[in-house]
């Protein structure tokens, strides 16, 4: 749901009347309220994480005598449970502090309070709001959380796909290790449905080919036909299967296969939903222009990223997403220089691929980049780290100015002039 911001200015709780500390759990969460003299005027207490709950809260609050807008109130950013509570506060006046949990774990540590209960947290919290130490985190917009819904979910559903094919290909190697000799993928859609009828080398062979061929022209009649099932019985009855636990193998064959559909077909709406937005989506227009950056890298880029505004230098960019460089050292000892990886881990990855795929591409700036990088004596690696740097502060530009991708500004290598708004994306 949110995000920390390292960036944002620590948050002044000397003007507010009361400072709030709420510690949210799946089912209830815990607050407490305090003056800004730390004195404690509502001890911890338990709510619902619920309307009721939430309207109940806010009673409490009202009671203070005391504008919404006196109270500034800090909650965690606990995945999805915060974020009713969050919104429906937002929505009464008050004013909110979304923290990380490292932040609220860290100033505990540092007062060395060791215990943890909710209303400790809940405490904790509310002393962080005083110290003056606290940064409140981001929180995206409505744009941005679709985004960052849609991407995530399509990440999760990819890595259950190639799991799922995994799984598949490794039980076809003891089921009926010949299959591929006539499907070389056998997670493409007709040998799927095929492998969700005859799960084994043992299946096909009790099966008539007559059969096996209205199979496989039901599924793919302008391709596969009898001359195809008569090779498939052929080798499952000269199969290797060593028919060993072959029951419960083809069980589990029959039921990843449908799985892998259902996956697909839910990859593909979502999909789908991420075109749709990007097609929508002005402020990626200067993305979307960017030959190395596809559909997948534009939207992990935008939901990543946010609102880049709240950018004041490029650096803070980089640091953001873990890319810059952090020194060890202690007396005669150096240690290594290495990439902080502090950042989003998703943004890393998807310009790690991005930078992969354009390196060798001799049309592409950010592989003229590398290759001049090369040239002069810097690593492979660190060059290809270097390459992601640059698409980082070229996709920051892009997204603050929303100009269109010009490859002349990455590396001066003869290339097309950048186009003109008026010929689209």
């Amino acid at each position: 749901m949110h995000s920390s911001d390292p960036l944002s200015s620590p948050v002044d709780a000397s003007g507010f009347a009361y400072v709030v500390g709420i510690d949210v759990g799946s089912q209830t969460a815990t607050f407490c309220v305090c003056k800004p003299d730390k004195r404690q005027v509502i001890k911890p207490g338990e709510l619902a994480n619920s309307r009721a709950g939430f309207e109940a809260l806010d009673r409490s609050l009202r009671q203070l005598g005391v504008p919404p807008e006196r109270i500034l109130i800090g909650l965690e950013a606990t995945g999805r449970y915060s974020e009713n509570l969050y919104q429906f506060l937002r929505a009464q006046g008050y004013l909110l502090c979304l923290l990380h949990p490292r932040q609220t774990h860290q100033f505990a540590q540092q007062r060395g309070l060791r215990a943890k209960t909710d209303r400790l947290d809940a405490t904790t919290i509310a002393r962080l709001l005083l110290s003056g130490e606290a940064r409140p985190g981001y929180v995206p917009d409505e744009l941005i959380a679709t985004y960052r819904e849609l991407e995530r979910l399509h990440s999760q559903l990819a890595d259950d796909s190639a799991r799922y094919q995994n799984e598949i290909q490794a039980l076809v190697v003891v089921l009926f290790p010949e299959f591929v000799q006539v499907f070389a993928d056998p997670c493409r859609p007709t040998a799927l449905a095929l492998l969700k009828r005859y799960p084994s080398a043992q299946a096909f062979v009790e099966a008539s080919v007559e059969a096996v061929a209205a199979t496989v022209r039901e599924l793919a009649p302008r391709h596969y036909g009898r001359k195809t099932a008569q090779q498939l019985v052929c080798l499952a009855t000269q199969s290797a299967a060593s028919g060993r636990a072959s029951g419960a193998r083809a069980l589990s064959l029959k039921i990843l296969c449908d799985q892998l559909e259902h996956t697909l077909a839910n990859l593909a709406q979502v999909e789908s939903e991420l075109d749709h937005l990007l097609e929508r989506d002005t402020g990626a227009t200067g993305l979307k222009s960017t030959p190395e950056f596809g559909r997948k890298t534009v939207a992990v880029l935008r939901a990543e990223l946010g609102d880049v505004t709240r950018f004041q230098r490029v650096d803070q960019v980089v640091a953001y997403a873990g890319l810059d460089l952090e020194v060890k050292q202690s007396g005669k000892w150096q240690g290594q220089v290495k990439l902080s990886k502090r950042g989003s881990g998703r943004l890393r990855r998807v310009l790690y691929l991005a930078a992969l795929r354009c390196i060798c591409l001799p049309a592409s700036a950010f592989g003229a980049y590398y290759q001049r990088l090369v040239a002069r004596g810097l690593k492979g690696r660190a060059a290809l780290m270097a390459v992601m740097r640059k698409m980082l502060i070229v996709a920051y530009h892009l997204l603050r100015s929303n100009e269109l991708y010009d490859p002349r500004k990455v590396c001066a290598v003869a290339g097309p002039p950048p186009r003109t708004p008026s010929s689209g994306s």
